[in-house]
């Protein structure tokens, strides 16, 4: 540590320490354990191969599948690019993000809290088991949960600022935070029904309201294209099932712990004034949640990662829990009430180790598309052909193409690029049966038998028959949630 630090006054010190121990913090987190042993699972699978493609070819892309993430993958796009394709390249932005969220909080809870309840709140961010999965992960949420952070600081510091003139700048911010957030997975709508809450909460004046709603609904509008396009492409979360009692144990706990956060910060500073951690914390909690759940009693959508963000709010009411214990402390053990947020910090991270070594862990996703590469390179020889059942197992191709050289994919006519897909359009189910005839070994790249459902699509169920009927199996290997058979010709 620098030697003037000393004499900078306390005050201003701490200013810097309660968002910069956060970031730094949640900066290591991500980094430790960033390539989760040279692995990649099927979602980052499909980052990982549209950020490989042209401006021009995702674009065409986006027409047919994943508008939603349309800017997520563009923006990907420029970062391989520029760094190349790579584990690091591909989480690392995760990383940054959630760093920034961390920040955030950090800077909220000491505005309307205290320091221990910034630096507590920014702490705890990144230990948070649903932020630990996709602190480290290729996909847009924790850009979003950034966002929402961001979005979030900029309102609080319009409250406390009332509504003056040269408020605009701040308002045309936040109009543009939550626009951004919206392009990335336009379910972070959510945020606004939240502030609208802590609004109502606060009593906010007129001016406020008429301020937040015409800038609001400047990013609705803005991401209402998107919207209603992506509407189109609803079958990609089919796949979802209804909503069920047993889904919503998970957020019944994330709002206990969230109420019992803000009882807990209710004493202070926070229960003095009308803008409060839990006023801003408890909105940003409860009301996602609770609106995704209401969604999908329409369409089935509810998946914990379309409301990551929400986990800001209860970084902040644990923020606000903390600095209460902290002041609790203070009259009756001076000394020990600066130790109590590293000591509950500390004892958290040895409560979460498991949590935080399973997370880093190859095989806390579901597949790995990396390793399979790996054994198809060892197992393929000269004029081999491939098979993928089901088709979008053909990202084990497109991520690791050089695994895949001199094999016949002899069941696609068009490539993903130039059909405008993720896993490229196949021939029908006679062509393929036809070209499997012709071939004396047939690698088949499927899932491992734990995760494996039975061919569903015509085309499937023609390859494995021609296998089955045909073919005799000579080698066979299963590795992280894939497998990879070699078939033979019989006679």
């Amino acid at each position: 540590m620098p030697s003037d630090i000393p004499h900078i006054p306390e005050s201003r010190r701490r200013r810097v320490l309660v968002w910069l121990v956060p970031l730094v913090w949640t900066l290591g987190l991500g980094l430790w354990g960033l390539s989760r042993q040279d692995s990649v699972w099927r979602d980052e699978a499909a980052t990982w191969q549209v950020a490989g493609r042209s401006a021009g070819e995702i674009w065409a892309m986006l027409a047919n599948v994943d508008a939603v993430h349309g800017l997520y993958y563009l923006l990907m796009h420029g970062l391989f690019e520029v760094f190349g394709a790579s584990t690091t390249t591909l989480r690392l932005p995760s990383v940054l993000a959630v760093s920034a969220a961390a920040t955030c909080v950090a800077l909220i809870g000491r505005r309307l809290a205290g320091f221990w309840a910034g630096l507590g709140g920014g702490l705890t961010l990144g230990l948070l088991p649903a932020v630990q999965f996709y602190l480290q992960e290729g996909r847009p949420y924790a850009l979003v949960a950034a966002g929402a952070g961001l979005s979030t600081l900029l309102l609080v510091s319009l409250l406390e600022r009332g509504p003056g003139r040269r408020a605009w700048p701040r308002w045309a911010a936040y109009g543009i935070a939550v626009l951004v957030c919206a392009l990335l997975n336009w379910l972070s709508l959510l945020v606004l029904p939240a502030h609208a809450a802590t609004l109502g909460w606060v009593r906010a004046g007129r001016r406020i309201w008429l301020r937040w709603a015409a800038y609001g609904s400047g990013a609705v509008a803005g991401a209402l294209p998107l919207i209603l396009f992506s509407r189109r492409q609803s079958e990609q979360v089919s796949w979802i099932p209804p909503l069920t009692w047993t889904m919503l144990i998970g957020p019944g706990i994330l709002l206990a712990v969230g109420g019992l956060g803000a009882w807990a910060g209710r004493s202070g500073r926070a229960e003095r004034k009308a803008l409060s951690v839990a006023a801003v914390g408890l909105p940003l909690l409860a009301v996602p949640q609770l609106g995704l759940i209401g969604l999908s009693l329409v369409q089935p959508l509810f998946q914990d990662r379309y409301v990551l963000f929400s986990m800001v709010g209860l970084a902040l009411l644990i923020g606000a829990a903390l600095e209460a214990a902290v002041r609790a402390c203070a009259p009756r053990l001076p000394r020990a009430a600066g130790l109590v947020v590293p000591g509950v910090v500390g004892v958290s991270v040895l409560a979460l180790l498991p949590v935080e070594l399973d997370k880093r862990a190859p095989a806390s996703r579901i597949d790995d598309v990396l390793a399979v590469a790996g054994e198809v390179a060892g197992l393929k020889r000269d004029g081999d052909a491939v098979l993928f059942v089901p088709a979008a197992r053909r990202d084990t191709a497109l991520v690791s193409p050089g695994a895949f050289a001199g094999l016949a994919d002899v069941a696609l006519a068009v490539s993903p690029a130039a059909s405008a897909t993720l896993k490229g359009e196949e021939e029908d189910p006679a062509r393929i049966r036809a070209a499997l005839l012709g071939q004396r070994r047939v690698l088949l790249v499927t899932d491992a038998d734990k995760v494996a459902k039975p061919p569903s699509a015509d085309r499937d169920k023609a390859k494995t028959a021609v296998l089955r009927e045909h073919f005799a199996v000579v080698a066979d290997r299963q590795l992280r949630g894939r497998r990879v058979t070699v078939y033979e010709q019989r006679g």
